[in-house]
């Protein structure tokens, strides 16, 4: 049987002379990590027959990837994004915080500086056919009790699927927006029930999934960032029930306790007490979240957004 190439004598001094492991200076630990990441690429080209062709072929997608700004879609699309969510889970169990609104994705798509109100807000502020939706809640802490003050920061699509900002036919900030909650903890507002989106089908995020054989499609849902002085700022989104694609998000962010009731109201006299011609419908979620501990892992996570 032929010598692994990568257990060699010199392979490993290559390596060492790659990642810096044969001088002191530098970061030792980012050395380490290049060691390891540049040893796992030898090791899948080795055990996998990788040719030169298709090595030079996964560079040039990678290229792909970053020139048309998807990066922040493959990630999730490989289950790394749910996998680092799940990590902090296990980090923050260790440490001995449970319960609390589970926490998932973030997603690309968030923008900073939506417009603050306090208690309520609207979110809709393009004209466009659906059914309109009333969400409110209230957000406490791990006994129970209000948290006053606290920054719901909310944004999802639009009927269509698509984000403001990213779609350019929407105005600023449509469907986005930060709600201070009331003195009881209380946010509301009203929207558009959203639809789901799917990768870009000509992008290189949906032509690495159909090359493995899977879609690149997300059930409805709407995010949120929650924050507040002195609690873990919470990450999260919930999943609009009902939606065919509720188990089957290619970016792995379903969670069931993120998955609320949602009611759907056609009475005459519910519609014209809102005000409205046409039938709506309405959620209610709490959030719960922890205070902030010295010995607790990061919970707020520092990555690039568009501007």
């Amino acid at each position: 049987m032929r010598e692994k190439l990568l257990y060699t004598a010199q392979v490993k001094a290559l390596i060492d002379k790659v990642a810096g492991l044969d001088n002191a200076e530098g970061d030792q630990r980012l050395k380490k990590i290049v060691a390891r990441v540049v040893t796992d690429l030898m090791q899948t080209i080795e055990d996998f027959d990788v040719s030169p062709t298709e090595f030079w072929a996964a560079a040039s997608y990678l290229e792909k990837v970053g020139m048309s700004h998807e990066m922040g879609l493959l990630i999730p699309g490989l289950g790394l994004e749910h996998f680092l969510d799940l990590r902090m889970d296990q980090e923050e169990r260790a440490a001995g915080l449970i319960g609390g609104t589970p926490r998932t994705i973030e997603g690309p798509l968030y923008i900073e500086g939506a417009p603050l109100s306090k208690g309520e807000a609207r979110l809709d502020q393009d004209p466009e056919t659906g059914e309109v939706l009333f969400m409110d809640g209230q957000v406490k802490d791990a006994a129970g009790k209000p948290v006053a003050g606290a920054i719901v920061d909310v944004w999802h699509a639009n009927t269509a699927g698509w984000y403001s900002h990213f779609d350019q036919s929407q105005t600023p900030f449509n469907l986005r927006r930060r709600i201070e909650t009331d003195e009881d903890g209380r946010y509301k507002f009203r929207s558009m029930l959203p639809a789901g989106y799917g990768v870009p089908p000509d992008g290189p995020t949906n032509e690495l999934l159909a090359a493995i054989g899977r879609h690149g499609k997300r059930p409805a849902h709407i995010h949120f960032f929650v924050s507040a002085p002195g609690y873990r700022k919470l990450t999260t989104q919930i999943n609009i029930d009902g939606d065919p694609l509720l188990h089957d998000d290619f970016a792995f962010a379903t969670r069931d306790e993120l998955i609320p009731a949602i009611t759907h109201h056609t009475d005459p006299a519910e519609i014209n007490a809102r005000g409205l011609n046409e039938p709506f419908a309405t959620i209610t979620f709490d959030f719960t979240m922890h205070k902030e501990a010295a010995d607790l892992p990061k919970a707020v996570v520092e990555r690039a957004h568009a501007a």
